[in-house]
């Protein structure tokens, strides 16, 4: 039994520093088989997502290497994958860090539970968040509906210290066969636009340290007063390791209290902002409609617009509104988007074009390398006015005033549009690279008039707002 190898099952939590799920196993003794497996459920991500996991899982598999281990790379249900693996190497238990995701937990309930008819001891791990989102209720027992309670509940609860790296693996006598990364094909539907967001990730664990390490250093102590402005390089970023588990939640945390114990201006607000995250996986555990459905009820006799064509304009960066249009060119351009342009794009589709929110949330999905179900479905939803928490549904932001604010110099709208200048710089011409050719758009074409009049969109938003209380 002592001999018997585990199976490891990684999945968002690609990482050796701070994974309670390798700790505990190396401390086994037992030889450990990491296992990644491209499963129906992961087939189903969207585009930029699958092809940043790719990244992701080779950059893990050459950690893995550099400790005497490997990553094994399987096709197929988790269940049968697993119960395959376990007979070829006689592993007695199967591990993995538990995710919240309800298509993933019904998935991990049923390998558990056919793990344990086979025999295969089956155990989940912590490690996705700071705390089970079980673990934090309200005085009556109940789940956080609101944003500021869940924080002031959990700013001061004790979150263990990240866990250091183990410094091996032990290995198995004999490794089982392996998948070839490049025959999953993750990146056949990014197309040519693979080439240009790869000029901005920062793929891996060493990248997401150093990633933390640079922000530390200096745009912390800005971060609070500035962190709105899209012109001004301030944020993290550290969204996109967050979601692949290329660093964990705890080792970020535990680095804003160091920042907050010495005086950084931003460190309060930083960890504000990971506890939003921590809040979306709340909310999506107690409350998993809010992935696919209205949170609020009485939404749900709200006239959306289905998908139509001015969302298509909205799609492809040409509205016509230069904030908007820059916001969706930074998503094709870099994978992700400045936090206060998904508010103004994700505003401008829902009330200025009356779009269904569902039709921005699934844009995204396939579109950013940070997807997070959890933070995406929020956002959407507080942005629409039909979450908890969310933007009270009167409030339109106005693009245009928005940029006055957060990129008064117009460098940010510069930088992602090359129509608005005479010597447009490589980002903005690299939109042009990214984008399918059947779209026809060309850096020297003449910027679109606005799809809509901003007042005249603001007015008719209202307007459907107000029959909706009717």
């Amino acid at each position: 039994m002592a001999e018997a190898p585990l199976i490891l099952w990684f999945r968002r939590d690609l990482r050796l520093t701070d994974n309670p799920m390798v700790r505990e196993a190396a401390a086994t003794g037992r030889p450990l088989v990491p296992v990644f497996i491209l499963d129906p459920e992961t087939e189903r991500l969207g585009a930029a997502p699958k092809w940043r996991l790719g990244l992701a899982v080779e950059s893990f598999a050459q950690a893995l290497e550099r400790l005497g281990s490997r990553l094994i790379l399987r096709r197929g249900p988790a269940l049968e994958v697993l119960g395959r693996l376990a007979a070829e190497t006689g592993a007695l238990g199967v591990r993995w860090s538990r995710l919240c995701e309800p298509g993933w937990r019904s998935r991990d309930e049923g390998v558990k539970a056919g793990l344990k008819r086979q025999g295969i001891a089956a155990e989940s791990h912590a490690g996705h968040t700071l705390f089970e989102p079980w673990e934090v209720r309200t005085g009556q027992g109940g789940f956080y509906r609101v944003f500021t309670p869940f924080w002031k509940s959990v700013k001061d609860r004790p979150v263990p210290a990240p866990l250091a790296a183990p410094a091996g693996l032990r290995a198995p006598t004999v490794w089982p066969r392996s998948d070839r990364l490049a025959d999953w094909g993750l990146a056949r539907a990014m197309n040519r636009g693979a080439a240009v967001v790869a000029r901005h990730v920062a793929v891996g664990e060493a990248a997401a340290a150093e990633r933390l390490a640079r922000f530390l250093d200096d745009p912390m102590d800005r971060y609070a007063a500035g962190r709105d402005r899209t012109d001004q390089a301030v944020t993290s970023r550290l969204s996109e390791n967050l979601t692949y588990g290329e660093i964990s939640a705890r080792t970020i945390w535990h680095a804003g209290l160091r920042a907050r114990a010495e005086g950084r201006a931003g460190a309060e607000k930083f960890l504000q902002e990971l506890v939003w995250r921590e809040f979306a996986w709340h909310l999506l555990y107690h409350t998993p409609e809010i992935a696919s459905r209205n949170w609020r009820g009485e939404w749900d006799a709200f006239p959306w617009r289905a998908d139509n064509a001015e969302a298509e304009r909205w799609r492809r960066g040409m509205t016509g509104e230069p904030f908007v249009d820059a916001a969706m060119r930074e998503l094709f351009v870099t994978g992700t988007m400045h936090n206060r342009a998904r508010l103004i794009a994700g505003s401008y589709l829902t009330k200025h074009l009356l779009t269904d929110w569902r039709v921005g949330q699934a844009w995204f999905e396939d579109c950013l390398i940070d997807w997070d179900p959890a933070s995406n479905a929020l956002g959407w939803q507080w942005v629409a006015g039909s979450g908890p928490d969310a933007s009270p549904y009167f409030r339109v932001f106005n693009p245009a005033t928005q940029a006055e604010k957060f990129d008064p110099d117009g460098a940010y709208r510069r930088r992602f549009i090359a129509e608005l200048s005479p010597d447009p710089g490589p980002e903005a011409l690299s939109f042009f690279e990214a984008v399918p050719r059947s779209w026809g758009l060309a850096p020297d074409q003449c910027y679109p008039r606005p799809v809509v009049g901003l007042a005249e969109g603001r007015a008719r938003a209202l307007a459907a707002y107000g029959r909706r209380d009717d």
